[in-house]
């Protein structure tokens, strides 16, 4: 159970790595598709053209570079895993700590925006008074994060980040939040209640039960979870029990990594009067998936899914409850994990805060920033108030 110094760490993309990820992305030669099949058989093919395209000749690598280095970042060691995180000190005088935990296939700089926006809230209109020191890590197997020797679960992670907010960075008390991965690793640490964390906040239910509907609406929600699942579902499987399958065939094809990536992009947000580039811009997809070509992760950021199930998963059982203060915000338009009713959150949480945005899905705090963030900060004011 070691705990290392911090080390400062930036990212640097070499122009030899470039030339070579260019060289792979040009070489791939896509099979036809079905006409007129779009996006319902899998990563439009029209689309993957475009974003090569843009990949090779309209993605400015230095500039994305400089943006991922723009708030100071640091590795650690914790229980024989270097870890990445990135520390952005807050304009608030009295600060209030925030763990923000990304998911899969996301990143830490999922939420640069919404990160930009809580720890300066005066830079958007708000009060410093409502500022957070935010704490972005990657989980272990994702981008600069060290891979782990086999595969480890969010229950690990759980214990992990704990230590990374106490012994390495020294808060007495901290604030956390997620989604996907992070909603389950938030969640756990939520139920585990270890000394110093005083609530979290959750745009995914990161705890299951078995429980029979109690309401019409309930049942009306497990039915279409279950036909998300259905239809959408399938990575989740593979990746639990044949990961090294997929780690194989993606192996040295870039784009093929970004196709797998950018299907779960379409597919779990919200896009129903605009579209994934309109949401997310080339951009900033082209830098999700930087983060896990550059850094040879796409094969291990899957192991998480192995490791879930070698721990137990994360099922409650009847009699458990996370009694942590916990705040959920209900996006509506998460295409494969699709919120509950606040009852049934109400059945597994302390529910202090609950919200329901317009507009969002599973990625929230990449696709509406602004909402994210606001959400964010009106539960910060209910369990942890400042004042002036």
């Amino acid at each position: 159970m070691t705990i290392g110094t911090p080390r400062p760490f930036e990212i640097c993309w070499d122009t030899g790595r470039i030339a070579a990820l260019k060289a792979d992305v040009t070489r791939v030669v896509l099979p036809p598709a079905p006409a007129g099949c779009g996006w319902s058989l899998g990563c439009d093919r029209d689309f993957l053209e475009r974003f090569r395209a843009y990949w090779l000749d309209g993605y400015d690598f230095a500039a994305a570079q400089a943006e991922l280095n723009a708030h100071r970042q640091y590795l650690v060691e914790i229980d024989g895993l270097d870890i990445h995180y990135v520390m952005i000190r807050s304009e608030a005088a009295t600060p209030r700590p925030l763990l923000i935990t990304h998911g899969w296939p996301g990143s830490h700089h999922e939420f640069w925006s919404a990160a930009d926006r809580l720890a300066f809230p005066s830079r958007y209109g708000g009060s410093p008074l409502d500022a957070f020191d935010i704490v972005l890590p990657s989980l272990p197997g994702y981008g600069y994060s060290a891979k782990p020797a086999r595969p480890i679960g969010p229950k690990t992670v759980a214990g992990m980040w704990h230590r990374l907010m106490t012994e390495v960075l020294g808060y007495p008390y901290y604030l956390a939040q997620g989604g996907d991965w992070g909603s389950i690793v938030t969640s756990i640490m939520g139920l585990d209640a270890p000394q110093g964390l005083r609530a979290i906040h959750l745009n995914m239910s990161g705890l299951r039960s078995e429980a029979a509907a109690q309401t019409a609406e309930e049942a009306e929600w497990m039915t279409r979870n279950a036909a998300a699942l259905a239809e959408k579902g399938a990575y989740a499987r593979l990746n639990a029990t044949k990961p090294m399958s997929l780690a194989w065939l993606a192996a040295g094809n870039p784009l093929g990594q970004a196709a797998w990536i950018l299907e779960r992009f379409h597919d779990w947000s919200d896009l129903r009067d605009t579209n994934l580039e309109a949401v997310y811009g080339l951009d900033h997809l082209c830098t999700n998936v930087m983060l896990y070509v550059m850094t040879d992760s796409f094969a291990t950021a899957a192991w998480m899914y192995n490791g879930r199930v070698s721990e137990g998963g994360n099922y409650l059982a009847p009699d458990q409850k996370c009694m942590v203060p916990t705040g959920f915000a209900r996006f509506p338009m998460d295409g494969v994990q699709p919120p509950p009713p606040r009852s049934w959150i109400e059945r597994l949480y302390n529910v202090v805060h609950f919200s329901e945005p317009a507009r969002g899905g599973h990625f929230a705090a990449m696709e509406v920033p602004d909402a994210f963030a606001a959400d964010v900060v009106a539960w910060g004011r209910s369990v942890w108030p400042v004042s002036g």
